[in-house]
């Protein structure tokens, strides 16, 4: 007679790996800083996958982990436990060496503040050519115009930054990121200080980028402009994902969004905290399994005070 561990076994070995084709996957992903003697738990057991490709928006409140997300996928920090994995190298296994070339071709980093995406004694040409040096390669003057005029600024290219616009430095700033032809763009608030106007033809640069080129695109953001004009937009809260948001057109041409909560690989599920206002959830709830759903309500005065 089999026993059921071995059907479980046989079952969890006949279900693909999670995230197994991802282009970027973080599994139970932790990030701790420690300063003077204290820990600050940034990330709590993170999971996200983006497939190939995509253009997604992670948002979140001040605090939330959305930015330290976003400097561990670029290489910049290294996370404490857990799994991360972009375009099949593993973040935590990698030498300085490999970090190096990792930061130079796989990923490209677009900065909020302009002035810290182009060095100010550049062109804008040559601050796109600067990167090919840098990764030893053989800069491509063409490929630098190439860009420039694919993000709508090829007449910005013998200009210094002290002589463009701040919409035009951040969309140089993302040919800058391309320039290596990287597989991943990550952006962290890239139109943060842009009116809504200039905002839009930025975002507007970086949805070419990733039509065009098929570079995967990850913008972390508070604009609603930016978050709502992606196909999804991930939720991230007390460091780890809460909900996503879809969007899909209906037959009309209309942009319908659906938000789900996510449900993580360990089963916990974060509730909308103005749903919990609303009911004045604390504490415990009360779950009941039903043919086809969860119900979940506030525990009673009773039961809330039974310690």
């Amino acid at each position: 007679m089999t026993a059921l561990s071995d059907l479980e076994a046989r079952a969890a070995a006949s279900r693909p790996a999670f995230g197994e084709h991802a282009h970027i996957l973080c599994d139970n992903l932790v990030r701790i800083y420690k300063t003077e003697g204290v820990e600050v738990v940034a990330l709590q057991g993170l999971d996200l996958l983006i497939e190939k490709g995509e253009l997604i928006a992670i948002v979140g409140a001040s605090g939330s982990g959305k930015s330290t997300l976003l400097n561990v996928l670029s290489g910049l920090d290294v996370p404490t436990a857990g799994l991360a994995r972009v375009a099949g190298m593993d973040l935590l296994s990698m030498t300085a060496r490999d970090r190096l070339r990792y930061r130079r071709s796989v990923v490209g980093f677009i900065w909020q503040q302009t002035a810290r995406n182009l060095l100010p004694y550049l062109t804008g040409r040559e601050n796109v050519l600067l990167p090919m040096r840098l990764a030893g390669r053989r800069a491509q003057r063409q490929r630098a115009d190439e860009l420039l005029e694919l993000l709508g600024v090829a007449d910005c290219a013998g200009r210094r930054p002290g002589e463009l616009s701040g919409g035009q430095q951040q969309r140089v700033a993302i040919a800058v990121a391309l320039a290596n032809g990287p597989e991943v763009i990550l952006a962290d608030e890239p139109t943060g200080e842009l009116d809504s106007d200039t905002s839009e033809e930025v975002f507007g640069a970086l949805r070419q980028a990733n039509r065009e080129l098929g570079v995967t695109a990850v913008i972390v953001t508070h604009d609603p402009l930016v978050s709502e004009q992606v196909d999804r937009t991930v939720g991230i809260r007390d460091g780890r994902t809460s909900s996503e948001t879809l969007r899909r057109t209906s037959e009309d041409g209309d942009v319908i969004a659906e938000e789900y909560a996510v449900l993580d690989r360990v089963g916990r599920l974060q509730l909308p905290r103005d749903f919990m206002n609303a009911l004045e959830m604390e504490r415990r709830v009360r779950l009941e399994l039903e043919r086809d759903h969860i119900g979940v309500w506030p525990a009673t005065p009773g039961e809330e005070n039974n310690d």
